[in-house]
């Protein structure tokens, strides 16, 4: 029974509606920022190119050849001090950090997760416009309901004189034999 009851869990909780909700609304959010970025770069793309077709060639080839040896030098001092001893040592420690940071970036997406489908479900409820009626829940709650007035009773005969009003006698419905009541469309 526990796979049913999980099944039925994870097939009646909202949650992952709810993240994709949040997920459309924050990157409906963010679309709405495009044409100000597509401004700007309109605006700020001929400086670039300017830029970009006044620099030497032979400048960016000579940064490129020293950031090349800077990285060779660097790989081979790496490995040169590397001790085939501590290697061992040194992948297992790196393993379980790597689990720590696993295990750290699980948290922090699920934190987030919840995040997106939190506000998901305020979307949702704004898209419904049910946030308008918690707002008349809270004032029904809030302010007391009056009290009912007691109704006339039905049954009174109605009498003859000067200044009674004669009112329509109730038609109740008829009682069929099976048990259910005859409505005054079924006669």
């Amino acid at each position: 029974m526990a796979i049913a009851d999980d099944l039925k869990k994870t097939l009646t909780d909202p949650t992952p509606l709810y993240f994709a909700a949040g997920t459309a609304d924050l990157a409906l959010q963010q679309a709405k920022k495009v044409p100000g970025l597509i401004e700007q770069l309109r605006i700020e793309a001929p400086a670039r190119v300017e830029a970009v077709l006044d620099t030497d060639p032979k400048a960016v080839q000579e940064k490129a050849k020293a950031a090349q040896e800077a990285v060779t030098a660097r790989v081979v001092e790496v490995f040169g001090a590397i001790d085939p001893k501590k290697l061992g040592e040194t992948a297992q420690d790196l393993a379980l950090r790597g689990v720590g940071v696993a295990a750290e970036y699980a948290v922090r997406a699920k934190e987030t997760y919840d995040k997106v489908a939190e506000h998901g479900e305020q979307a949702v409820r704004s898209w419904r416009g049910e946030v308008a009626d918690e707002i008349v829940d809270i004032a029904g709650a809030v302010e007391p309901e009056p009290a009912a007035a007691p109704e006339p009773a039905q049954d009174v005969p109605a009498q003859a004189g000067a200044g009674a009003e004669e009112r329509p006698a109730a038609k109740k419905p008829a009682v069929r034999r099976n048990g259910t009541k005859k409505t005054a469309d079924e006669s």
